[in-house]
């Protein structure tokens, strides 16, 4: 057990990376991140980040270049574990893009980040305009609302197209505009120093709850007509007495 290698004990990846990347839910920035994190943690990091190979030696003239040195198998039995790892966190449709016989570790990943930050300038056009015209009214709660800011600001800064910590905050204001939640944005707004973008969250759901938890605005108490019962002798109407109600005797024309 002494010479166990760490990354060896991790039985379900799915306790380490929840997220499962898929091509539609644009998640690859907080899915390579934890990735990175996890394979910092179990000692596996240059498997998808090598380091760059020595330079070999030139061979003299009329010589065959000299055998790369065998595989560890240490290495190779480390290297698809980390392959196992990548294949199981992501969706079955990326899972057929990238796989191939014989991969490493670091080629799925290469794969991978090609797929999502490939063509870095149409892709911040297109996360820009969603960037700016993200509002509240789309979304049903404001947590969902401000993870979707996040989630653009992040994929941004991969494309090399960073959004400020003001920008995001200010964003977040400006998508409030009109909504339930309008009078938050304004008081945000007017605050000095701009309160940061966690702050800024903190507040929206503060108000959203206790709206949610305000009672209703009493409506008119509406009281049914009091039944009547007729009285022969006196042509008269007389209700049925119902508790704490008040109610008004009218003649009838005398017969």
């Amino acid at each position: 057990m002494a010479n166990l290698h760490p990354a060896v004990t991790v039985t379900d990846i799915k306790n380490f990376i929840p997220i499962t990347l898929e091509m539609e839910n644009a998640l690859y920035t907080p899915w390579s991140e934890l990735f990175k994190i996890h394979c910092t943690a179990f000692q596996v990091l240059d498997h998808i980040l090598p380091s760059p190979p020595p330079v070999a030696p030139s061979a003299a003239a009329g010589e065959a270049p000299p055998a790369p040195p065998p595989a560890d198998p240490i290495w190779v039995k480390l290297d698809a574990l980390v392959l196992q790892w990548i294949y199981g966190t992501i969706s079955t449709d990326l899972l057929h893009t990238i796989l191939k016989p014989k991969a490493t570790a670091a080629q799925a990943w290469e794969a991978l980040e090609s797929i999502f930050l490939d063509n870095k300038s149409s892709r911040a056009l297109y996360l820009q305009s969603r960037f700016s015209n993200l509002t509240l009214q789309s979304f049903l709660t404001a947590s969902a609302y401000c993870q979707e800011l996040k989630v653009l600001a992040d994929q941004l800064a991969n494309v090399d197209a960073p959004v400020s910590a003001s920008q995001l905050v200010l964003q977040l204001i400006n998508g409030l505009t009109g909504t339930r939640l309008d009078a938050v944005g304004m008081m945000l707004q007017q605050t000095k120093p701009l309160p940061d973008f966690y702050e800024a969250r903190s507040r929206l759901i503060l108000e959203e709850t206790r709206q949610s938890q305000k009672p209703a605005t009493d409506s008119p108490l509406h009281v049914p007509a009091a039944p009547t019962t007729p009285n022969a002798k006196f042509g008269l109407a007389i209700p049925q007495c119902i508790p704490g109600c008040f109610v008004e005797f009218k003649l009838h024309p005398w017969s």
